[in-house]
């Protein structure tokens, strides 16, 4: 399955995509003459502010497979072609069905060239710059992108190296995992990863053990009940004499 797949690490929000995305979907595919067109084009892809400052997310629609939006469109404007959920303009009657079960909430409504009346609004959604990919060439968001937060591929391809890019950048994070070497032992990172998890682990009964005997210490203070630390490498046995 070929899609667009979001790392929301590498956005620096610019909106470049979203003004490549208006500019595909326009009439005359210019940058200068986009914005003198009525109606306007719109974007399909939206660049949210992230939870904190400095960080952003482009959000796209998924085009899911079983997709809500289709299911519930009355008048089946909305139709899957491949791997794509399309959105026909002509048959759209803005009723917003498909914006309410969305769960990306990618869906918006504006006035479109092809719509059943110009000032009537219809959905707008991503179509995954079909006509572009059928010329070989990436969609737009893709390719305006400059920081790799945008990419297109197989969706497996794509998470297996984002997969392997953040386990590799949380090893080396914690010190145990150097850069490998090209060439080099391809089990490093593994090796890397149980020296840390062993050093995790013998700090952790360090610090058992050690609040274990205070706590024996403070009970024998107290005068409470409870029975005395046990200390190392000696044993207590009751009634030996």
């Amino acid at each position: 399955m070929q899609t667009v797949f979001v790392n929301p690490e590498r956005c620096i929000g610019c909106l470049q995509c979203e003004i490549a995305c208006a500019v595909e979907h326009s009439s005359s595919g210019e940058l200068a003459l986009s914005f003198l067109e009525i109606p306007v084009p719109r974007k399909r892809v939206h660049v949210e502010a992230g939870p904190v400052p400095t960080t952003a997310y482009p959000n796209k629609c998924r085009h899911c497979d079983p997709a809500p939006c289709q299911r519930v469109c009355p008048t089946g404007a909305i139709t899957r072609e491949g791997d794509l959920v399309l959105v026909d303009a002509k048959r759209c009657i803005g009723c917003a069905m498909c914006a309410v079960v969305c769960p990306f909430d990618v869906v918006t409504f504006y006035p479109l060239a092809g719509g059943l009346a110009p000032e009537a609004p219809v959905a707008v959604k991503c179509d995954g710059c079909e006509a572009r990919v059928g010329r070989g060439e990436t969609p737009a968001c893709v390719e305006s992108c400059k920081v790799g937060a945008l990419v297109y591929g197989d969706i497996n391809e794509l998470v297996k190296s984002g997969r392997l890019r953040e386990s590799g950048s949380v090893l080396a994070a914690t010190g145990f995992a150097p850069t490998a070497l090209p060439n080099g032992d391809p089990l490093a990172g593994w090796r890397s990863f149980g020296a840390a998890r062993t050093a995790a682990d013998a700090i952790g009964s360090r610090v058992w053990e050690r609040r274990r005997r205070q706590s024996g210490a403070n009970a024998s203070i107290d005068g409470s009940d409870q029975a005395p630390p046990v200390k190392d490498n000696v044993t207590i046995e009751e009634g030996a004499r």
